[in-house]
C-alpha cells in the first residue's frame, strides 16, 4: 500500500487529528543515505513529523525542521510542503547502537539531549515563521509535543515510530498528531489520555496492516473519527542540474577558473537525494563566457 495522510476531526471538532503510513517514504530516505538502523528511526521519524506540519500548511507553502543534538548524529534537516513532499537527512547517516533499556533502538543516544528544535515555515512571503525550543529528550516526537506547546501554543499528543528489519530495510514507519482546541471539554481531554495509554507504538500498528484511519480510531475511539480527507505522501526532491549550476555561476569567475584548472569535471551532490551531476570544462566555461556578458550590460 502506497504511503498516505488522513486529515480528520474528532468529537465534534473539538480535536484536530493527523495520521500518515510513511514506510516507503522512510524506506526511500534509508536507501539514499544508507542510514544504519539507529539513525533510520531518527530520520524516520523527523520526516513523518515533517509530513503531518506540511499537511497542516496551505498551497505552495514549505517549511524546513532542524534538529541540532549533541548526539553522533549530528544533527537532521528535513523539508516539507502542503503537497505531502518531504526530503532529508542526518549528518551522520552512519550511526547505530544496541537497543535501549527498553528494547528498542536508542535514538536518544544518536539525538541527544542537549540541543534544539526550530522550524522555519516558508509561505512565500518575505516574513519567515520561525519556531526554536530546546531538546526535551531527544526522542523526537516528545521534542515535537513540546515544540506545539511552547512554539504555536497548541497542546497537541505526537506518535512517531519507525520499525528497521534485518537487513537495514525499513519495515514500518507512521506517526499521528492530535492536537486539542479551545473549546474541547476534560471529559474529552480524559478519553484521549486513556487511549494513548492503552495503544500500541505507532509502528506496530502499520506493521500490523493499520492504515491510518484505522491508527485515528485506536487513538480516539471508533465513532469518534470524522475523516476530512486523504493525501498521497512521497520522498521527493526538488534538485536538478540548473539549480546546481546556478549555485556554481553565483561562485563567480575567479573560483570557477580554478575549478578548471584543477578538475576534468566538477561533480555536485544533493545532500538530500545524493543525486550527482557533472559539470565538464567547456560546461564551466560557459558560465564565465555568461558573466562576462552579464558585466558587459
Amino acid at each position: 500500500m502506497s504511503d498516505y495522510l488522513v486529515r480528520a476531526l474528532g468529537f465534534n471538532g473539538s480535536v484536530r487529528a493527523f495520521a500518515v503510513s510513511t514506510t516507503e517514504t522512510v524506506g526511500e530516505a534509508q536507501r539514499r543515505h544508507d542510514t544504519w538502523p539507529t539513525a533510520s528511526a531518527a530520520l524516520g521519524r523527523t520526516m513523518t513529523a515533517g509530513i503531518i506540519m506540511g499537511a497542516m500548511q496551505k498551497g505552495e507553502d514549505k517549511l524546513t525542521i532542524k534538529i541540532q543534538g549533541d548526539g553522533e548524529l549530528g544533527g537532521i534537516i528535513v523539508d516539507a510542503n502542503a503537497k505531502g513532499e518531504v526530503r532529508g537527512y542526518a549528518i551522520n547517516p552512519h550511526v547505530h547502537y544496541d537497543l535501549n533499556a527498553a528494547g528498542k533502538l536508542d535514538v536518544r543516544r544518536a539525538v541527544g539531549t542537549e540541543g534544539s528544535l526550530s522550524v522555519v515555515k516558508d509561505s512565500g512571503l518575505r516574513d519567515y515563521f520561525t519556531g526554536q525550543v530546546p531538546l526535551v529528550s531527544g526522542e523526537i516526537a516528545e521534542d515535537f509535543t513540546y515544540y506545539f506547546a511552547k512554539s504555536e501554543q497548541v497542546p497537541s499528543a505526537v506518535g512517531l515510530g519507525v520499525l528497521v528489519d534485518t537487513d537495514n530495510s525499513i519495515a514500518a514507519a507512521g506517526g499521528f498528531v492530535i492536537q486539542v482546541m479551545p473549546n474541547v471539554d476534560d471529559e474529552t481531554i480524559t478519553l484521549i489520555e486513556e487511549q494513548l495509554g492503552k495503544i500500541e507504538p505507532v509502528s506496530k500498528m502499520i506493521e500490523k496492516g493499520y492504515t491510518p484511519e484505522e491508527v485515528l480510531e485506536a487513538v480516539l475511539g471508533k465513532g469518534n473519527v470524522q475523516v476530512l480527507d486523504t493525501m498521497p505522501v512521497q520522498f521527493a526532491c526538488n534538485c536538478s542540474k540548473e539549480r546546481f549550476g546556478a549555485a556554481l555561476l553565483s561562485l563567480g569567475k575567479t573560483e570557477l577558473q580554478q575549478m578548471i584548472n584543477e578538475e576534468e569535471k566538477t561533480e555536485a551532490q544533493c545532500h538530500f537525494c545524493m543525486e550527482t551531476y557533472d559539470f565538464s570544462k567547456e560546461e564551466l566555461e560557459g558560465f564565465i563566457v555568461e558573466i562576462d556578458a552579464q558585466k558587459a550590460n
